[in-house]
C-alpha cells in the first residue's frame, strides 16, 4: 500500500524559519530508518507558501494565483511517499517520527489510488 505522509504547515514553516540542527538530525535518523526497513520511496520538504503558485481552473479558464496561501493549517511543510503493508503500519511509524516543528504540529496520512480502485 502506498500512501502520501503530509507534514502540515504551521506559522513557522510559512514564516521560513530553518529547522535547528537537532531536528534536522533527528529527522535523518528517522529518515534512515524508513529506507532501512524499505519503506521510504521519497522525501523533502516545501518552502513556504509564499514562494508558490496556483492555477484556479474554470471551464477552458485559467487564473494565476501567486502565494502566500490562507489557512496556514491546511497547507503543507513537507512529505515522504512510502510503500506499506497497511495504514496500521504507517500510523506506527508516523509516531515514532520526531515532531518536524518547533511547537504543536500535525502529520497526515493519505493512501493513494492503485489501478486496481478503478477496475
Amino acid at each position: 500500500m502506498r500512501v502520501m505522509v503530509l507534514v502540515k504547515a504551521t506559522q513557522d514553516s510559512e514564516a521560513g524559519t530553518p529547522p535547528d540542527k537537532a531536528m534536522l538530525a533527528a529527522m535523518g535518523r528517522f529518515n534512515d530508518e524508513l529506507r532501512e526497513a524499505g519503506i521510504l520511496r521519497a522525501a523533502d520538504g516545501l518552502r513556504p507558501s509564499s514562494d508558490g503558485k496556483r492555477i484556479a481552473f474554470d471551464g477552458a479558464g485559467r487564473t494565476l494565483i501567486d502565494g502566500p496561501f490562507q489557512h496556514t493549517s491546511e497547507l503543507v511543510a513537507g512529505f515522504w511517499l512510502w510503500d506499506v503493508k497497511d495504514m496500521a503500519e504507517a500510523v506506527a511509524w508516523v509516531k515514532r517520527c520526531p515532531n518536524p516543528m518547533p511547537g504543536p504540529s500535525e502529520i497526515e496520512i493519505r493512501p493513494l489510488y492503485e489501478m486496481s480502485d478503478f477496475l
